[in-house]
This record gives C-alpha cells, structure tokens and sequence, in this order.
C-alpha cells in the first residue's frame, strides 16, 4: 500500500468519526448553545482530554511507536510482545495513582488551573468540579487505548484505532436523544454527558484491544517494573508528552483567561470543533502513518527512502490542507450557522463563533505541517528538541493570549493560538532542514507556491459565489436549503481547486495517481 492510500485509509476513517461528531456537536448546540452550562462542561471536558494528549496520543503515538516498531524489526513478535507487557504494567499502576490524585485535588484544580474565573459563582464552580470528577477516569481508558492502537500503527493495521473514536460520539449522541426524550434540563443533560464520555472511553478501548487480539499481540500484564526499555520509553515520553499535548495546553491557557467571560469557553470550543475536522483527518492521518514509516526506514538504514517519506508528506499536507484553510476562511459563517444555529444557538452566538473560527482557517497548515515534522525527530528518538521549541511556543501563547484576550476576546485567544502553532512548526522545519533531514528542494517551493495561488484563487471565488446563495442561508431558511447550500459551495470549491491544481502543475497528476494505485511489486 502507498503512503498516500495509507493517510486516505486512516483519513476517511477519521472523517467518519469527525462527521458522527458533527451530529453530536449539532445536538449539544442545540441543548446547550453557548450559555453557562455550555461552559461549564467544555471547561470540565478539557482537562481529561489535556491529560489524554500528554500522557496517551502524545507520550504513546510519539514515543511508543518507534521503541515498539525497533523491537518488532530486532526480536521480533515475541520481543515486542514482552515489551508491551512491561509497558502496559508501569502505565495501568500509574494512571491509578494520577486518577486518585487528581479525583482528590479536583476543586483546587477547578478553581485554580481549569476555570479560575468561574470562582465567583459558585454554582458554576461546584458543576464544573462534579462534571470533571466523573470525566477524568476517560484518561485511563484513552491511555490505554493510546498504547494499544500504537501497536496496531506499528503492524501497519492503521483501520481499527482510526475508527475507534466513533464509537465515542455514538455514545454521546445516544446520551443526547436520551436525554431530550426525558425532557431534561441543561444541568441533567450534562451530568448525562459526562458519563456517556465515561462509556465512550471504555467502547474505544474494547475495539482496539479486539484488534491486538486479532493480530496476535496478546501480551500479558506484569507487575509494575522499570526496566532499562521502560526507563528508555519514559526518557522519551516526558518531553513527548508535552510536546505532543501542546494544542491541549495551548487552550487550557486559553480556557482559563477566557473563563472570566460567560460563554467564551463554549465559543471557543464550537470554533475549534469544526477546524478540528480537517485538522484530525490530515493531521492526524499523517502523523499515525508517518511515524511507522520514518521509524522502519531509518531503522533498516535507508536513509533515502526516510528523505522521500518526509518530503511527499509535506507537498501532500500543502496540497490538502491550503484549500481547507482558504474554504474556512471563505464561508465560516455559513459553516456555523448552518450547523449550529438552531435551538439555544442563535445568530447572536453565531456572530461570536464564526470570526473564531476564520482565525482558526489560518492556523489549519501550520499545524498540520507540525504533525508532519514532529516524526523526524520522534523516529530518530529525539524528543528533546520537540519539547524545547513546545515550550517556547506556549511561552509565545501565553503572552499573546493575556495581551489580545481584552482587545479582541476570544479571536485574541485563537490568534494566540495560531501564532503559536506556525512558531513552533517554523523552529522544527528549519531545524531538520539545518540537520539534512529534510531536503525539500525547488520542486517543493515551485509547486508549493502554485498551491497556494489556487487555493487563495478558489477562495475568493467562493466568498464571492456565495453571495449568490445567500436566500438560502438566511436563518429563516429550512435547515435542507441551508445545507444544500453550503453542500453546493463546497463542492463548486473542489471543482474550481483541483482542476486549477493540475492545470498549473502545482501538483503531479500521473504521479498522485500512481500513489493513489500503490505500488507495483517486483
């Protein structure tokens, strides 16, 4: 299989978790809008999901997969299969300890770290602490699913841990139509959600630990123990994890200066919902495909062929990600309202939300590009230098978030976020470029500009067709023509960007076609 078809199998299977989670979005607007409800459990939420970028996607997918995929390539089965064990004993013993800590200390981190400015209410403040009280055991189960969807992405079986998280939004859309059908309040329906988040954790987890059955990785659990590949692993996963948490920490900085102002957090959040849809399915896609490849190759000691993986992972996120970013920009308020605006999310909301989100449009390349060269670093069990240019990046975030949150509100936090986003991914390029790890050569900047010219082209073309459309967007509309709509300006702004793409050869179209085919075997 081409790496191509590798990023489509999983992208496709992201999308189809991204597109059951618009439909829990749309229904959780719908219930909660963008009041203090609304806050309280995004607020609440964030903080598990913090802790599950750190020590699951972040310490697992970065620092995990390339140990994991060394022991497959030297022992073997059997050898990966006893790393594993090791493994999973140290995390299980040490996610009990984190969870009863963090059960215990809960109202101080709610009043001090998640939501500081909810300290004058206390209704607010006692929700917030009961709602992340019974969402925080989801980290348990993620971190597990983390390690265990790592040996699949390891065995190249990439399908079952990028489908997994469906199985999350299903619960929570059950959890929703529950809810409504009993006709409760916005408190009932959040205590209802979280601990559909509880039961969504656990369904993830049972579809991935299925697979590793069905591919022969069972392992069995052994007391906790460091041994000298666990002790490799955590030298590894500490500065990991923070790297690999840094959106996650990003928007709890955020979170926490936005909280002074009732129903930023809930703007935030819707905002970043629909950006994470591209966002999750190329970045995500490339960044579970790319490490196993770069880890194998270098391992094998083809050095070339690491080189090659690198630079068609970049012109595939430019080609990608650069149209996404220009539709964003081009119609965020059409996204929004199209798929929010009903029930307690009016057009007031609307008008918060959108803005947000064409703020987040800019930042879509930038961070997925970080997903492409965090593995340079990762496959060569660098994970220091990631961490340090993770650091001065949150340092930037910080600072810009606290200087623009009162002169734009919550654009000020998106914008912090963003800048960032591109400060971090610029240090990472330039550093592998100064390495020689990546050569991305003429060919690279010549297409890349010409991406960027169709995808600015095509985004102008649609801002200004969607004028056009505009009696069938308005509120008042029937949510089917707003939808067809915005169905019809999509799929104008594929028609107008690839024929472009191939027309001005900013992409090779007998080369992505041969990619999207595979490989030929000898």
């Amino acid at each position: 299989m081409s790496l191509v078809k590798k990023f489509l199998t999983v992208g496709f299977s992201t999308l189809g978790s991204r597109l059951f989670g618009f439909v829990r979005d749309m229904l959780m607007a719908a219930a909660l809008g963008t009041g203090p409800v609304a806050d309280v459990f995004y607020a609440a939420f964030r903080f598990p999901n913090l802790f599950r970028r750190l020590f699951a996607e972040g310490a697992f997918n970065l620092a995990f997969v390339p140990l994991f995929s060394k022991e497959i390539e030297t022992h073997g089965d059997e050898g990966a299969k006893a790393f594993a064990s090791e493994v999973f004993g140290v995390l299980f013993s040490a996610l009990l300890i984190l969870t009863i800590a963090m059960e215990l200390a809960m109202p101080l981190l709610v009043r001090f770290v998640i939501a500081p400015g909810f300290a004058d209410d206390a209704d607010k403040l006692s929700l917030t602490v009961r709602l992340t009280a019974i969402m925080f055991p989801y980290l348990s189960f993620m971190s597990l699913t983390a390690m265990m969807a790592g040996m699949l992405n390891s065995l190249r079986r990439y399908f079952a841990a990028a489908i997994a998280p469906v199985f999350l939004n299903l619960v929570l859309i059950i959890a929703l139509a529950y809810a409504w059908w009993e006709g409760a309040d916005a408190v009932a329906t959040a205590h209802v959600l979280a601990w559909g988040v509880l039961a969504g954790g656990a369904a993830q987890l049972a579809v991935v630990f299925f697979d590793v059955r069905r591919a022969g990785m069972v392992f069995s659990v052994h007391k906790p123990k460091l041994t000298p590949k666990v002790k490799r692993l955590l030298y590894l996963a500490v500065p990991a994890a923070i790297t690999g948490g840094v959106t996650q920490i990003n928007q709890l900085v955020g979170q926490a200066i936005a909280s002074g102002k009732e129903g930023a957090i809930a703007s935030l959040a819707y905002a970043d919902r629909i950006y994470q849809l591209p966002l999750g399915i190329f970045g995500i896609a490339v960044g579970v495909v790319l490490l196993p490849e770069l880890s194998r190759a270098l391992k094998g000691g083809h050095a070339r062929e690491a080189e090659s993986i690198q630079n068609r992972s970049v012109e595939f996120v430019l080609f990608l990600t650069l149209p996404a970013a220009a539709g964003i920009w081009a119609l965020s308020e059409e996204i929004i309202r199209v798929l929010f605006e009903r029930g307690d999310f009016g057009p007031a909301s609307t008008a918060v939300v959108a803005p947000i989100l064409a703020v987040y449009g800019f930042g879509l390349p930038g961070f997925v590009l970080l997903k492409t060269f965090q593995p340079g670093f990762y496959a060569r069990e660098d994970s220091k230098t990631p961490m340090r240019y993770t650091v001065i990046a949150m340092g930037l975030n910080v600072v810009l978030a606290f200087t623009l949150f009162p002169i734009f509100f919550e654009r000020g936090i998106a914008m912090a976020e963003i800048a960032s986003g591109w400060l971090n991914t610029v240090l990472l390029g330039g550093t592998l470029f100064y390495k020689g790890n990546f050569k991305p050569g003429l060919q690279l900047f010549s297409r890349g500009a010409r991406i960027i010219f169709c995808a600015v082209l095509m985004g102008l073309a649609v801002r200004y067709l969607s004028t056009f459309a505009e009696s069938w967007l308005v509120p008042s509309a029937p949510f089917y023509k707003q939808g067809a709509a915005l169905a019809a300006l999509i799929a104008v702004a594929v028609t107008i960007y690839f024929p472009l793409t191939f027309i001005t050869g900013a992409v090779d179209r007998e080369l992505l076609m041969k990619s999207l085919k595979g490989r030929k075997k000898a």
